[in-house]
């Protein structure tokens, strides 16, 4: 395989220079490194990682570490996504991604230990459980870190406004002449459930409904099942809400399937409004009306703040990507 030398001494260039091209330095015109690129490819040249290491100072490999509750895992269709747009915005900046874990072949490791071992130059830690200790060892490391959906004083967050999307959800509701409404939350100890039931219980506030404690349910972890049981607690009070706003879209779609069980009927008889906008929720009958979270604009702005906090020029921040109301089938207007 031919080296960099064979590449400068090809070229007529220095290897000094011939590195420079592979490492897009600004100090060598255009038509230099068009010329040296050019004269690589011919060859065949593949620049070793190892040397790219030692010349620019990173590996240029960043890592994902993602920890999920609900059991679905990566396939969850949520932050699948995010790290779907996280990861075409890394690549196209010249970057790999891997994914952490505890597991170098039959050695168990630290998350700090894996992101050293492998020189990782940052890392992106999505819906991650911030009392994990591990977790905490890695943001307090000198690794750049990003989070989505937690926060912590040692690295940047991303996250949708859960604040305003709930109050949006709510003025939705409201605008279609519900006033019983209620509400099944995400879990307290979740970064996205109190921001959510905050701006929900916020919303009732302004237009001067009661807030019943009895009509906010905790859905837990965001899944179906909980989505389900949840509804099922609010169907068996005495009186009966006619619009349910829920925290995500997997509990909404349980919620619907609890609402059907008794034999009544979405929207006709109780509306429904979820949130995240995940893919099933167009597919659904009836098509489930949400609160759309923006999963590109989230992974591509993380991986935006992460590269320049690899390239020590961060400031630890909070990002909020604005909400869209997604009006489908699974809410009614009432008289």
């Amino acid at each position: 395989m031919p080296t960099i030398y064979d590449v400068a001494l090809k070229s007529g260039f220095s290897a000094t220079t011939v590195s420079k091209a592979f490492n897009d330095y600004s100090d060598i015109s255009p038509k230099t490194k068009k010329e040296i690129l050019k004269i690589a490819k011919e060859m065949g040249y593949l620049p070793n990682s190892h040397a790219q290491t030692i010349l620019t100072k990173k590996s240029w490999t960043v890592g994902v570490l993602y920890l999920e509750f609900s059991g679905i895992g990566i396939k969850h269709p949520f932050f699948n996504a995010v790290i779907e747009g996280f990861k075409e915005r890394i690549e196209s900046k010249g970057y790999d991604l891997m994914f952490i874990s505890k597991d170098i072949g039959k050695r168990k490791f630290s998350y700090l230990e894996h992101c050293q071992f492998r020189s990782i130059d940052g890392v992106i830690i999505v819906h991650s459980d911030y009392h994990n200790e591990d977790v905490q060892e890695l943001l307090r490391s000198d690794i750049p870190c990003v989070l989505i959906d937690m926060e912590s004083e040692h690295g940047s967050t991303i996250c949708s406004d859960n604040y305003r999307g709930s109050v949006e959800a709510v003025d939705y509701l409201y605008s279609l002449g519900h006033r019983n409404i209620a509400h099944i939350s995400g879990g307290d100890d979740t970064f996205s459930g109190p921001k959510r039931k905050d701006g929900f219980k916020q919303a009732l506030k302004q237009y001067g409904l009661p807030i019943k404690a009895e009509w906010i349910v905790d859905g837990g972890y965001f899944t179906y099942d909980s989505g389900y049981q949840a509804m099922q607690t609010l169907m068996n009070l005495g009186e009966r809400p006619t619009a349910v706003f829920v925290a995500g879209d997997y509990m909404a779609l349980g919620a619907i399937q609890a609402i059907k069980d008794r034999g009544l009927q979405v929207p006709q008889d109780i509306s429904v409004i979820g949130f995240d906008d995940i893919e099933l929720a167009r597919y659904t009958t009836p098509k489930l009306t949400t609160i759309r979270q923006n999963t590109n604009r989230l992974g591509g702005k993380a991986a935006d703040i992460l590269i320049e906090a690899i390239d020590r020029k961060e400031t630890i921040s909070m990002n909020m990507i604005p909400t869209e109301l997604m009006v489908r089938e699974s809410c009614q207007r009432i008289t």
